[in-house]
């Protein structure tokens, strides 16, 4: 009787630890699957932010050295390959410093857009926009990376090799913080 007692506590205590290696297996799985998900929409963010910057450029709403600094800097962010992380990382943090040194602050934007159609407003806004969006984004991301990180050196993940092949995450870093002149003309929500 106490062999069968011993053997039910054995399985059980194995049932308890396939239940937790299960569930931990799918929890890294999910994560890696926000990874992927954050990843694909800040692409998109830093695309479509060197794309309005780009429309921003070919205006006429700035003058002509500006136009050309920023459609360079646009155009080099927007070519960038994804998978050259340091490329790309110093692609977009130029098109970063670029804007802010456009809009450096929401006087210099009020200055800029006195004379500017409804249009021209328009495409600052959109900007805006985007920039936040990507700042947004790219937090997104690095908190997945750090949630990931957390759970893949956790000993029983390492030892049962729960991760499988899946690569260690790393951290997006560039430069992304909306220039003043442009974090205030972040569009209403509403």
């Amino acid at each position: 009787m106490e062999t069968l007692i011993d053997v039910l506590l054995v399985l059980l205590l194995l049932g308890v630890i396939a239940v937790y290696l299960s569930s931990t297996a799918g929890r890294l799985d999910r994560v890696h699957r926000r990874i992927e998900t954050a990843q694909a929409a800040l692409d998109a963010q830093l695309l479509r932010r060197a794309l309005l910057a780009t429309e921003l450029a070919e205006s006429g709403l700035l003058d002509p050295a500006a136009s050309l600094l920023l459609a360079d800097s646009a155009a080099r962010a927007a070519a960038a390959d994804p998978a050259d992380t340091a490329e790309r990382s110093a692609a977009e943090s130029d098109l970063t410093r670029v804007l802010a040194e456009l809009f450096p602050t929401e006087e210099d934007r009020e200055e800029l857009l006195a004379d500017a159609d409804p249009e021209d407003d328009r495409l600052i806004g959109e900007l805006a926009g985007a920039t936040r969006r990507v700042e947004l984004a790219r937090r997104f991301h690095n908190d997945g990376v750090a949630a990931a990180r957390e759970l893949r050196r956790r000993r029983l993940v390492r030892w049962f090799r729960l991760a499988g092949r899946t690569p260690w995450p790393e951290t997006v870093e560039l430069a992304d913080t909306p220039p003043d002149g442009l974090a205030a003309h972040w569009p209403d929500p509403s």
